[in-house]
């Protein structure tokens, strides 16, 4: 039975794709910062997981996070797979200098820090590993109306693949699954605000998990997304800051 950590498992599309693990039997350990919400997710699922679930509160970008994720591993027995969903961000179109540090904090150290840490683990142990994460198509380019978490998502796309190189580099025996999901209905969209072709959070996590079970580098979600990815790529830098009427 493989063993799965969901580090960000207490909302949105964490706290769904460690549900539909549960219920695919695999052994789950969540974590994320809201006690409550862990205990309520372990309830839920009561009669439904083939093993119990673990639990730990964990905060990405605190110091203690390394320390805290050892001790999931442990009581887990061990990882198969690291599953980093824990992020931070929202429009930010004054540029309120708090949101920009939370964000950059929260998406930037949190994620080396847990990522780095797991692969880490994977190479002391000298076993076959998976370190998979969602990041976003925000990542392949800079967004006006959230600088911010554009830049974050595009460091955490560069990391994964910088990773995948350094494990080859270093003989360890890991697979890298970057998840780039579009609009997905989660706290991340500004109530209120339409947006284009949003994503369930049941499809995004459904579509994330077949792409960790077959060993994908990349998976971009859905293919509408994958469509604006590919516009996106052709517009020349010039252009594109110059484009003032997305709102």
């Amino acid at each position: 039975m493989k063993k799965i950590i969901v580090i960000g498992a207490t909302s949105g599309l964490g706290r769904e794709m460690a549900s539909q693990l549960v219920k695919a039997g695999y052994k789950v350990g969540i974590a994320g910062r809201r006690s409550e919400l862990l205990d309520s997710f372990v309830e839920e699922h009561k009669g439904v997981a083939v093993e119990p679930i673990e639990q730990q509160v964990m905060d990405v970008a605190a110091t203690d996070a390394p320390s805290t994720l050892d001790k999931l591993i442990e009581r887990m027995g061990g990882m198969d797979i690291l599953l980093h969903v824990a992020g931070a961000g929202f429009e930010n179109p004054t540029l309120e200098e708090g949101k920009e540090r939370h964000i950059t904090e929260v998406n930037s150290v949190g994620f080396v820090t847990i990522i780095d840490h797991a692969y880490h683990w994977f190479r002391t142990n000298g076993r076959a590993g998976h370190i998979a994460a969602v990041t976003s198509i925000a990542g392949t380019k800079g967004m006006g109306l959230a600088p911010a978490y554009s830049a974050t998502k595009r460091l955490q796309t560069t990391y994964l693949s910088a990773l995948a190189q350094h494990a080859r580099m270093d003989g360890v025996r890991l697979h890298i699954t970057d998840i780039r999901p579009g609009y997905a209905q989660t706290d991340i969209l500004t109530p209120g605000k339409k947006y284009p072709a949003v994503l369930s959070p049941e499809k995004v996590a459904r579509v994330a998990i077949k792409a960790i079970k077959r060993h994908r580098r990349i998976c971009t979600i859905d293919w509408r997304f994958k469509l604006v990815v590919a516009g996106w790529s052709l517009v020349p830098r010039p252009l594109w800051e110059r484009i003032t009427f997305v709102k």
